[in-house]
């Protein structure tokens, strides 16, 4: 994940947490055609420094919506 994140030009904790996990995610998406919304949730959990199977529902369901609607 790191290397895949410095090629969209995230290149450090702080960049990540600047661009958030949506645009973060939709620029994988556009590089890497296997991104999923475990991706998703994966750099929402780095975000909030937490394990991303310990996201709060609504967080994760919000994130679901949001990976739904770029198919």
């Amino acid at each position: 994940m790191e290397k895949k994140l410095e090629s969209i030009g995230i290149c450090s904790a702080e960049e990540l947490i600047q661009t958030g996990s949506k645009e973060a995610f939709v620029r994988l998406k556009m590089r890497f055609s296997n991104v999923c919304l475990v991706h998703l949730y994966t750099l929402q959990g780095a975000i909030d420094n937490i394990a991303y199977n310990q996201l709060p529902d609504e967080i994760k369901q919000d994130l679901k919506h949001f990976s739904d609607t770029l198919k």
